[in-house]
C-alpha cells in the first residue's frame, strides 16, 4: 500500500547553487520505488538567488509539487540596501513561512499524508513543519545536512537564540533526527542528553547512478597542465583556500610549477572575488582559475576531464562531509582532499581509497606534498577510489533507508504532539 509523506525543502528544482537540491529531489524521485508518494512542499522560485531549468525533467509526475509564496528579504524587502532585522529570523526566507502553513494544511488535508519529513539548512523549513505538526499531530522527521548549531555559529546572536529554539523544538517533538554524518549525531546526543539514541539515524549524502550514465570516460595518464577541479562552494573560513594558494605560490617561485604544468579550476565558488583577490596578490591568477558554476550534468563531465579533484573541508567542519565527496567517489578520479585526518569527511575517503590528504590548514605540509602528488599523476602511479565500496552510497538506497524509517515513524504514529 502506497502512503504519502510531505516533504518541506526549500532546495528544489528549479533552485541552482546548492547541494541541498539533489538530496530532497533524489529522494522524491526514489521513495516513489519503496512504496511512498512524495508531496513537495518548497518555496516559489523568486526567492531562489539563481535558477536553471536542467533538473526540472528529473521530477516524476507522480511528484505533486507545491511552490508556496516565498520572498528573499535581503532583495525583495531591502530598504536603501538592509532588510528588516525580523524579516530575516530565521534566515532570509523566513516570509516562506507565511505562505508555506496554509498551503501545507490544504496539501493535508487533500491528499493526508502519513508523515511530516523537512531539511535544514533553510532554519525556515524546520520552523514550517514544527508548525504543521503541532496543528495537525502528523508524526515529524527533521533532516539535518549540517547541524543548526555549533560553538560560535551562528555567529549573530539573535540568530543563534532562534536557532537553537528551533533546534530545541525538533528534538523534542520530532519522531526521527536524521543526520549526514556519524559525528554530527554523537554530537546531537552529547549536546541533549534526554535525546534517545533510537531516534536518530545517519543517511549520508550520496550519489545518483543516473546522472553518471553515458558521461566520457578517461583511461590514459593525464598530460600537462595537470587540471585540478574544485567543483562547489569555497567558504572564506570553513574551507579557507589560502594555505594552498601559498603553497601554489612558494612552488611557483621556486619554478616547481608554472601554468604549463599545472592549473587549479574552481568552479561556482560562491566567494569569486575573495578567491581572485587572492590569487591576484600571489601572483598565481595564470595557475588558479575562478569560474562560473556550470549546470550539474556539465560540470559532471567538467570533472571527469581532471586529473586530479580537489576538495576543501577545515577542521571546524570535522562533522560534516561534502556533498561533492560521494560524486568525486563515483567518478573514480585521483583526489586530493585538503582536510582534517581525523573529521568524517576523511573517514569516508580513507574508506574507499583512492584519495590524498593533507590538513587544509597546513600550508608546509601542503607545499610539500605537491610535488610527489603532481609527480604520480602523470605517472599514472595514484590510486584510484574503489567503485565497490564508493558504491554503498547510491541514492537509491539511501531512499529505501529514508522509507524503512518513514514506516517505523507513520506505523508509531505521532510522538511529542504537545512539544
Amino acid at each position: 500500500m502506497t502512503r504519502r509523506a510531505l516533504m518541506v525543502a526549500f532546495h528544489y528544482p528549479p533552485c541552482v547553487g546548492s547541494s541541498g537540491v539533489h538530496r530532497t529531489l533524489k529522494f522524491s524521485r526514489y521513495l516513489l520505488d519503496h512504496d511512498w508518494e512524495p508531496l513537495v512542499l518548497t518555496a516559489h522560485p523568486r526567492a531562489y538567488a539563481q535558477t536553471g531549468t536542467e533538473q526540472l525533467a528529473e521530477i516524476p509526475p507522480a511528484v505533486r509539487v507545491c511552490r508556496a509564496f516565498a520572498l528573499d528579504s535581503r532583495r525583495h524587502l531591502a530598504i536603501r540596501g538592509s532588510s528588516l532585522r525580523l524579516s530575516a529570523l530565521p534566515d532570509a526566507w523566513s516570509s516562506w513561512w507565511l505562505g508555506a502553513i496554509p498551503a501545507g494544511l490544504r496539501l493535508i488535508r487533500r491528499h493526508r499524508p502519513a508523515v511530516l519529513w523537512s531539511t535544514y539548512p533553510i532554519a525556515t523549513a524546520h520552523l514550517i513543519a514544527l508548525t504543521l505538526h503541532r496543528m495537525t499531530g502528523l508524526p515529524w522527521l527533521a533532516d539535518f545536512r549540517d547541524s543548526m548549531t555549533e560553538d560560535g555559529y551562528p555567529d549573530d546572536p539573535a540568530t543563534r537564540r532562534v536557532y537553537q529554539w528551533i533546534e530545541r523544538r525538533a528534538v523534542r517533538a520530532a519522531a526521527r533526527l536524521v543526520f549526514t554524518a556519524p559525528s554530527t549525531k554523537r554530537m546531537y546526543l552529547d549536546r541533549y542528553p534526554e535525546l534517545a539514541p533510537s531516534r536518530c539515524l545517519v543517511i549520508p549524502n550520496g550519489y545518483d547512478e543516473a546522472d553518471f550514465a553515458s558521461l566520457p570516460t578517461t583511461t590514459a595518464p593525464p598530460s600537462d597542465p595537470l587540471r585540478f577541479v574544485h567543483a562547489g562552494v569555497v567558504y572564506e573560513q570553513e574551507r579557507d583556500p589560502r594555505p594552498l594558494f601559498r603553497a601554489i605560490a612558494r612552488l611557483r617561485r621556486e619554478g616547481r610549477v608554472s601554468a604549463s604544468t599545472l592549473r587549479v579550476e574552481l568552479r561556482g565558488s560562491g566567494t569569486d572575488a575573495y578567491c581572485a583577490r587572492l590569487v591576484q596578490e600571489l601572483g598565481i591568477d595564470d595557475i588558479v582559475h575562478v569560474l562560473p558554476a556550470l549546470p550539474y550534468r556539465e560540470n559532471l563531465e567538467s570533472c571527469t576531464r581532471a586529473g586530479a579533484l580537489l576538495l576543501l573541508q577545515g577542521a571546524s567542519c570535522d562533522h560534516q562531509i561534502p556533498a561533492k565527496a560521494y560524486e568525486y567517489l563515483r567518478l573514480a578520479k585521483p583526489i586530493l582532499a585538503l582536510t582534517s585526518e581525523k573529521g568524517d569527511t576523511a573517514q569516508l575517503l580513507t574508506e574507499c581509497g583512492g584519495t590524498t590528504i593533507v590538513d587544509l590548514a597546513d600550508e608546509e605540509a601542503i607545499y610539500r606534498m605537491l610535488p610527489g602528488f603532481l609527480d604520480s599523476l602523470r605517472k599514472g602511479a595514484h590510486p584510484l577510489p574503489d567503485p565497490a565500496r564508493a558504491g554503498r552510497y547510491a541514492r537509491h538506497s539511501q531512499a529505501r533507508d529514508l522509507a524503512i524509517c518513514l514506516s517505523e515513524v507513520a506505523a508509531a504514529g505521532s510522538h511529542g504532539a504537545a512539544a
